[in-house]
């Protein structure tokens, strides 16, 4: 019996006859299908195909888009891995092969990307990923599935971009999150010194190991912290041994350097902030030393301008006779100075026995002899010990330590005037050749200013030696008391007019002698005043003691000489007598008569033993002065002198001065006469005094003063 159906596996027929009916679709199936549907169309849409090599067959299947991305199609494509390696770059294919058997071997994933060569020998660079997926039984790999798409768009960029950065003139590395090399151009290859090759993968701070804990990592790492980017100049040392201005953006991916070399800009402007700060000193030498006409205090100005500046401490010595057949002759360390103040008491012993114990070879002695600069660039300390005899001046040289020196000859109007020693510690740079350069130009601006202050000293000595031999003391005499100073001004060239003088003239009346003093001022200052100074004196004292006469007829006498003789200058003159007399009444004694007249000069003083002091001219008994009409009538008055009171006369360069007139110096020797007499021991120490508290130092103008005390019987 034929059966119209067929049975099946349960024992059950099944009418073939009866239509088959699909089973319902569950919701669960729907979701399925749609995900299917989703992630087709997302593969379609991303442009993704997708490969399949079956390991067993060694058969290559690829979808159509994957055939499309290779310019391929069913005919073309050969379906074998040969083809798939025919179609890609030869450059690129032992790196792919090498991705696809470490898969292989390792049932792991695959990723690579390559270049393939297209029918029409275009270029494609594609990205692929996969899996090889193992036997059940075996564990070897007997598939590998995987897909790829098409990256050429993103490597165009990449290549306009790197395009770009290798034609910039910047140089530009990239780092990752692990501060490793990812990109490196041309130009940060020349000037890192290191290829890409060597850098990319590197870790920043192994490569370059200096730049740890430096500028470089600080502001990098600040970059990263902060989001935000620096800028910023740093040098790096050897071997790249340059200065960078840096610029750094953080991204996601790391950190984007640009730099540039700026070494030679800095070495610019480092010369020119030293040619700067070389002229900046030279014009402080020039100005400090000029402002003195002090020899000594000019090369103590030196020293302290040179230390620390130059160098770490030094040793000026004046030279008095550089062709002194022993050099040593007219040598002096005046001046020194050390930059550590708890060294100066060694250098201070040092400077007093340094010059007896160096021998004749020196460096100080060769640069006194042949007015040459030694440079000492090391071994300082070593070089100028052996030229040191054994004892405390070489040890004190051991406790200074210096490890580089210069020794300068200071050379002006031909002569050698002074030699400085520069040293430098180890802990500072060495002297160079152009520090030498430096010091010589500044010892020629210091030898002139010093030249001109010896030659000051030399000149102001002959004028005051001069001036002091027209100066004779004063006469002895029982009862009066004379005290006598003379302060030449500051400027050489101001001495010259100002004069005292006091002599003995005979009595008229019983008591012997009279005593005269005087004080003149012949207007300027100069040598002419000087010398017409030595003629009025002359003049005066000679009239003085020949003719016996009264002051105001001194003066008048004074006045018709110099009329004959044609003297043609001014002067400015107070005389004073002191005249005894017998005391009138029937009390026994005498008593002391002071008789003065006054030609245009200040007012005498008279200090009473009250302390009350007296002005002894008025504007209108000031007379005209000297030399200017020999018929004015001189007016002269009398006082009478207690025992114990003082008379004082001076020139107007004791009261005189800039920001203060005649008038109201008159007023402060006034006031300071009075405050200052009860304190002061005797008349000497009452001029000192009163010299100290109205010049406060260098006199702007000289000053004559003469203080005449009437003794207590």
């Amino acid at each position: 019996m034929s059966h119209s159906g067929t049975t099946s596996a349960g024992g059950h027929a099944r009418d073939e006859s009866v239509p088959r009916v699909p089973p319902p679709r569950t919701s669960a199936t729907l979701d399925a299908e749609s995900d299917r549907i989703a992630w087709r169309l997302a593969v379609d849409a991303a442009g993704v195909g997708a490969f399949v090599w079956d390991l067993v067959q060694d058969r290559l299947r690829w979808d159509g888009r994957l055939l499309e991305l290779f310019g391929l199609d069913e005919e073309s494509f050969g379906g074998t891995i040969e083809s798939f390696n025919r179609c890609v770059h030869p450059d690129d294919l032992p790196r792919v092969t090498d991705a696809l058997e470490r898969a292989i071997a390792t049932c792991g994933d695959y990723d690579a990307e390559y270049r393939v060569v297209l029918p029409t020998g275009d270029l494609r660079w594609i990205e692929a990923r996969g899996r090889a997926l193992p036997d059940d039984r075996t564990g070897r790999a007997v598939r590998l599935v995987g897909a790829a798409y098409d990256t050429t768009d993103v490597h165009d960029g990449e290549a306009r971009v790197g395009r770009v950065l290798e034609s910039m003139s910047s140089a530009f590395y990239q780092l990752d999150r692990e501060w490793r090399f990812t990109y490196v151009n041309s130009e940060a290859e020349r000037l890192l010194g290191q290829g890409r090759a060597r850098l990319l993968g590197e870790n920043i701070w192994e490569a370059f190991p200096a730049a740890v804990g430096s500028t470089f990592e600080t502001h990098y790492r600040e970059a990263v912290a902060t989001g935000g980017p620096v800028s910023f100049e740093a040098h790096y040392p050897a071997p790249l041994d340059g200065w960078y201005e840096i610029r750094a953006w953080p991204s996601p991916e790391g950190l984007a350097v640009y730099f540039h070399d700026i070494s030679a800009r800095r070495a610019a402007q480092d010369a020119l902030d030293r040619s700067a700060h070389r002229l900046a000193l030279l014009a402080s030498v020039s100005e400090d030393l000029g402002d003195t006409l002090d020899p000594t205090e000019g090369v103590s100005r030196l020293a302290t301008l040179l230390v620390p500046e130059l160098g770490d401490w030094c040793l000026v010595t004046l030279v008095q006779d550089p062709q002194a057949p022993d050099w040593r002759r007219g040598l002096r360390d005046v001046a020194w100075a050390h930059t550590d103040e708890t060294m100066t008491g060694t250098l201070t012993e040092y400077a007093s026995l340094r010059l007896g114990a160096l021998a004749d070879e020196s460096f100080l002695a060769r640069a006194v002899r042949e007015m040459a600069s030694v440079l000492l660039t090391s071994d300082a300390t070593d070089q100028v010990a052996s030229v040191l005899s054994p004892g405390p001046a070489r040890d004190r040289l051991h406790e200074l330590a210096p490890s580089s020196a210069m020794i300068v000859p200071l050379r002006a109007r031909g002569r050698t005037v002074a030699v400085v020693s520069l040293f430098r510690g180890r802990g500072r740079r060495a002297f160079s050749t152009a520090d030498q350069s430096l010091l010589e130009d500044i010892g020629s601006r210091a030898a002139l200013a010093l030249d001109n202050a010896r030659l000051y000293a030399s000149q102001r000595e002959v004028s005051e030696t001069l001036q002091r031999s027209m100066l004779t003391d004063p006469p002895r005499s029982e009862h009066l008391e004379i005290v006598t100073r003379y302060a030449p001004a500051g400027d050489v060239a101001r001495i010259g007019g100002d004069w005292y003088d006091a002599f003995l003239q005979q009595s008229r009346g019983p008591g012997g002698h009279d005593v005269v003093v005087v004080v003149g001022d012949v207007v300027g200052h100069d040598v002419e005043a000087a010398a017409a100074m030595g003629q009025l004196r002359g003049l005066l004292r000679g009239l003085a003691v020949h003719s016996g006469y009264a002051p105001a007829a001194v003066l008048s006498g004074v006045d018709t000489v110099m009329r004959s003789l044609q003297l043609e200058t001014t002067a400015t003159a107070v005389v004073a007598r002191f005249e005894r007399h017998p005391r009138a009444g029937a009390d026994a004694g005498e008593e002391v008569v002071l008789r003065w007249a006054h030609a245009g000069h200040p007012p005498a003083l008279l200090l009473m033993p009250s302390g009350d002091v007296r002005r002894l001219a008025d504007v209108d008994d000031n007379d005209l002065l000297l030399g200017l009409d020999p018929a004015t009538r001189r007016a002269e008055q009398v006082a009478f002198v207690e025992p114990g009171a003082t008379l004082i006369l001076y020139t107007d360069g004791l009261v005189e001065r800039r920001g203060r007139d005649v008038d109201d110096g008159i007023d402060e020797l006034i006031h300071l006469v009075r405050t200052t007499a009860p304190e002061a021991v005797d008349v000497e120490d009452l001029c000192d005094r009163l010299l100290d508290g109205m010049i406060d130092g260098t006199p702007e103008d000289d000053v004559a003063l003469l203080a005449v005390r009437l003794r207590q019987r």
